[in-house]
């Protein structure tokens, strides 16, 4: 009569199973949360050691030769083999635009001229040469034979100062004759105005001479140490000027890149001096080394 009636013995039964099976879950979730970090930590230093340590340099240097099926089941060497792959790729590629850059500058700055060439830099060779402002008065004095053996009359005299358009830059200009200073390729161009203009004082004769010339041409020479003058170019225009027209005009221009040496001289020449007119924007005489 004095015992624990049959609802405590139950409830005590209850409360020692709840407590019981708390116990339990909390062990076991103590327990798997240990497993759970060994797990993780193990994890992570497999997957840090596979990208760390000496092999894998010896890994991409080598991806070739360790190639095998039991590599390729490995997730390690495929991380290896992928991040070697790429490495490569990255240095093969910046590799090839440094050589492409060095090639191009090499291209742009070393002359295509073959021969010996000048040590330091390309100096700038340029000349233009423009005609006075005089007129036929002075023309006597600015055009004269051509010396040795060629056609025409060389135009002696240019102006060559900073006056205006014309420029010496490391030419020398000796008689009317550019000097080249150095070997190389030059274009050289030249345009001469011809320019009749009626006189009522000149004979008739002459007029009729020079209103009807049989042809107008101009000539670029170069001299060289041959005994005779080299034609480069030569350009002509045969013009009959009508009787009633108070002038007649007419340019001849010409140009093209000729090799020239060290030395060598060029000049221009006409055919007929008498109606040469020395504009300076209209007759000039120019070369420049490309």
């Amino acid at each position: 009569a004095g015992g624990p009636s049959p609802a405590q013995t139950c409830g005590a039964v209850l409360v020692a199973a709840v407590l019981l099976q708390s116990v339990c879950v909390a062990v076991t979730f103590l327990y798997f949360t240990s497993e759970l970090r060994q797990l993780q930590d193990s994890y992570s230093k497999s997957g840090i050691a596979c990208l760390t340590g000496e092999e894998i340099g010896n890994s991409i240097q080598n991806l070739d030769l360790i190639e095998s099926e039991d590599r390729e089941a490995d997730p390690c060497w495929q991380v290896k083999w992928h991040l070697g792959k790429l490495i490569k790729k990255m240095i093969s590629r910046s590799y090839e635009e440094n050589i492409s850059a060095i090639n191009v500058e090499r291209t742009l700055t070393l002359p295509h001229t073959e021969g010996p060439q000048p040590r330091g830099p390309t100096r700038r060779i340029a000349a233009h040469l423009t005609g006075s402002s005089s007129r036929r008065s002075s023309l006597s004095s600015r055009i004269n034979p051509l010396p040795r053996r060629g056609v025409g009359h060389k135009i002696n005299n240019w102006e060559s100062s900073r006056k205006g358009h014309s420029f010496l830059y490391n030419v020398e200009l000796r008689n009317g004759e550019l000097v080249i200073p150095q070997t190389g390729f030059y274009y050289i161009y030249s345009q001469i105005y011809f320019r009749f203009r009626e006189n009522e004082n000149e004979d008739s004769d002459l007029l009729g001479q020079i209103r009807n010339p049989k042809q107008l041409v101009q000539y670029v020479y170069k001299l060289t140490n041959y005994p005779e003058p080299i034609l480069l170019m030569k350009s002509a225009r045969t013009s009959c000027w009508s009787k009633k027209a108070e002038y007649g005009l007419y340019s001849i221009y010409q140009g093209g890149v000729f090799q020239l040496k060290r030395e060598d001289r060029i000049f221009v020449s006409v055919s007929n001096s008498d109606i040469v007119d020395m504009d300076k924007e209209a007759s000039f005489f120019g070369a420049f080394m490309i």
